[in-house]
């Protein structure tokens, strides 16, 4: 097993099954998805190109799944939190019930239309 699903399996519940049904949902909507473990946490890339990755916040009760390129995102902007990160934005859940899987897969399938797009917007140099 690798460090990723170690992280993942380990965790306590609620957690546990919060982010067993996010990697579910993210291996559904995006099947050429790899899952790697970077900075502790388990990532999901396509390629060279990060989608998201899981957090778990015992500490204030939530899991993360945030969004490397927060900024070219169109969907569900409302109900993504970026308290005060610059380039990510997560959608946060407390409990299995709070997941709302319609706008999970808008959310990864946006995020994974802008994959290429970089981390920031660039101004147009005129």
């Amino acid at each position: 097993m690798n460090p990723a699903e170690n992280y993942i399996l380990n965790q306590s519940e609620p957690y546990r099954s919060i982010v067993l049904h996010l990697q579910m949902m993210i291996e559904l909507t995006l099947p050429e998805v790899e899952l790697k473990y970077k900075w502790g946490l388990p990532c999901f890339y396509i390629g060279k190109s990060p989608i998201c990755y899981l957090n778990v916040s015992r500490k204030n009760q939530y899991v993360d799944i945030a969004f490397w390129n927060s900024v070219h995102l169109t969907k569900h902007l409302k109900v993504l939190i970026s308290e005060n990160r610059k380039v990510v934005c997560s959608l946060r859940y407390s409990t299995l019930e709070e997941v709302d899987n319609q706008i999970l897969t808008d959310v990864l399938q946006d995020a994974y239309s802008v994959r290429k797009n970089g981390f920031y917007k660039r101004k147009d140099l005129d």
